[in-house]
């Protein structure tokens, strides 16, 4: 099962609405289905250039590892090396940092990824937690 097109629409104005709520720097928001293909992006008036990207990175690399960002970011103090490999192996489209939230269903069902940036890295979390939280979702960041 993946998100759908509606789901994803709601997790990304959910995690901007909440960027807003938070008063964090323009945001961009992405979400992945559970094979990691894009659905849903926006990116806030005054966003800086890169931070789609990252934000995709975000995503991409909590789908493609399957677990949160911020899981990875403990993971990559731990063991550095691996993840610098990972990337290595994924082009270098994965961004370890906090911000990139796996979505599952009520069942926990693995439906895609969510992944913000913008703000501080957890701002950006906190941020798409909200999307989760809007879309009636369950996060998993760790």
């Amino acid at each position: 099962m993946s998100i759908t097109l509606e789901q994803a629409r709601v997790v990304v104005d959910g995690a901007l609405s909440k960027a807003r709520d938070l008063e964090l720097k323009p945001v961009s928001v992405v979400v992945l289905d559970d094979r990691g293909s894009l659905v849903a992006a926006a990116s806030e008036d005054g966003v800086s250039a890169m931070r789609a990207r990252i934000a995709h990175g975000k995503a991409n690399a909590a789908i493609q590892l399957g677990m949160g960002t911020r899981a990875l970011m403990n993971r990559a103090e731990q063991q550095a090396y691996f993840i610098q490999a990972m990337n290595g192996l994924a082009g270098g489209e994965l961004v370890p940092v906090p911000g990139g939230v796996l979505l599952r269903d009520g069942s926990g069902e693995l439906l895609g990824a969510v992944g913000t940036s913008g703000d501080t890295s957890d701002n950006d979390e906190a941020a798409a937690l909200g999307g989760v939280e809007a879309a009636g979702l369950t996060a998993e960041t760790g």
